[in-house]
């Protein structure tokens, strides 16, 4: 697969009743790459990525996806080029792994949902693609919480979708089940060339997993570019209000943030 989409904002400002969140924001997806959307809570992370997959209303600008925009587009159609995970998503209580991930292949089908070859050979692949095709017929009940995160992105998979936007997918995991998720986002965007676009609160993970950051402060880009040039210590400062320390990784030589708290100021 060969990622030829474009998606970015033009003006786009979102609110909550009369609280803006987002304001004027102009802002271009890098197709084909990795991109991490980091800053404070509250700064507008969430909302945006939201906003790029349509389920709230821009309160002014509009989210262009092909040089058109959004919301002009049929949604079905929207849901065939951009799939969407949702931080914290629930599955039915009871259903069972490979129907949760059939559910991915909704965009593609018609009116009386029958299913094609090209559905069970979608689900087949993304079972596969994502280590848990011998958990199929298990309950999603039944996972730990590492399973069933690689359970909801092999829905987002099944969907078959260019550009993939994840909100928060290491929320709740420990450190090796982030780094498994992590892993398995880089390996489909290598392989299939899927555009990700993923709201992440580990600086140093994100920093490590994406070719590109975008630092949102005050509803606003304060930096974007390669985590070289994004990690810095004053960005950190302004962005998280963090006094730090950044340093190449020595696993990767990228940027490292080592926080300084009140004890370790030297």
């Amino acid at each position: 697969m060969s990622t030829t989409h474009s998606l970015r904002t033009r003006e786009l400002t979102l609110a909550y009743g009369e609280r803006s969140v987002v304001e004027h924001l102009d802002l271009q997806i890098a197709p084909g790459r990795i991109t991490a959307i980091v800053g404070a809570n509250g700064c507008g992370k969430s909302t945006l990525l939201k906003a790029m997959a349509r389920l709230i209303p821009a309160a002014g600008g509009q989210v262009v996806l092909d040089g058109k925009a959004l919301q002009e587009r049929p949604r079905k159609e929207v849901a065939r080029i951009l799939g969407l995970l949702p931080q914290s998503p629930v599955a039915p209580e009871g259903i069972a792994v490979a129907d949760l991930v059939g559910r991915g292949r909704h965009p593609h089908q018609r009116m009386l949902g029958r299913w094609s070859a090209a559905d069970y050979r979608a689900v087949a692949d993304a079972l596969a693609a994502t280590g848990i095709s011998e958990l199929a017929d298990r309950s999603v009940d039944e996972l730990s919480g590492g399973q069933r995160q690689r359970v909801w992105i092999a829905m987002a998979l099944a969907q078959e979708t260019d550009i993939l936007l994840l909100d928060e997918p290491t929320t709740y995991l420990d450190v090796a089940h982030q780094v498994e998720v992590l892993d398995l986002l880089t390996d489909l965007n290598h392989e299939r060339g899927t555009t990700i676009v993923m709201v992440l609160h580990d600086l140093n993970l994100a920093a490590r997993y994406a070719d590109e950051l975008i630092a949102v402060c005050g509803g606003d880009v304060l930096a974007q570019g390669e985590p070289g040039e994004v990690i810095t210590a004053a960005t950190v400062q302004e962005v998280f209000g963090l006094d730090c320390r950044v340093i190449p990784d020595p696993l990767t030589g990228k940027p490292l943030v080592l926080p300084r708290g009140r004890h370790h100021v030297a």
